[in-house]
């Protein structure tokens, strides 16, 4: 038991010690930093840019078991072509439809999103995340409801 107290001390002793405090920031170099600036300038100014008619919908009131829809417009306007890999949102409730095939600058598109507000009560937002070839790698919609539940019998 003796030994085993001894290994005990000896690791603690040795994860204190090698738990020196420093600060991360200090290590950081200041040049490349700005050449970090710069790389994310250029690969920025040829990015994709996703341009929505508007970003949120709300269904307003709807009754528990409704499936309702909605359509979002965009327009690439940026440098390249927009590719919207995947788009996927909190639940199986909410089901997004998107091009699967790249967007031409200055092209434009839909993403549909259906709604299934069964089991949902009250006041619901659900988002749905595009994964994209723009500068911040994803985007997003948000669509909103409140949801009357069904009448118990």
């Amino acid at each position: 038991m003796n030994k085993f107290n001894l290994v005990i001390v000896i690791l603690s002793a040795v994860v204190i010690i090698s738990c020196k405090k420093e600060n991360a920031a200090s290590k950081v170099k200041k040049e490349n930093v700005e050449v970090a600036k710069q790389r994310d300038y250029k690969m920025n100014q040829g990015a994709a840019v996703i341009t929505f008619s508007k970003s949120e919908h709300d269904f307003g009131v709807i009754n528990e078991g409704d499936i309702v829809e909605t359509t979002f417009e965009f327009k690439n306007t940026g440098k390249t072509d927009l590719i919207i890999s995947n788009a996927k949102s909190t639940c199986g409730c909410t089901i997004p439809n998107w091009p699967k095939e790249p967007i031409p600058v200055g092209g434009t598109g839909e993403i549909t999103i259906k709604f299934n507000s069964n089991n949902k009560l009250n006041k619901i937002t659900k988002v749905i995340i595009l994964a994209t070839n723009t500068a911040k790698g994803s985007e997003s919609v948000i669509i909103k409801a409140d949801v009357i539940p069904k009448v118990k019998s």
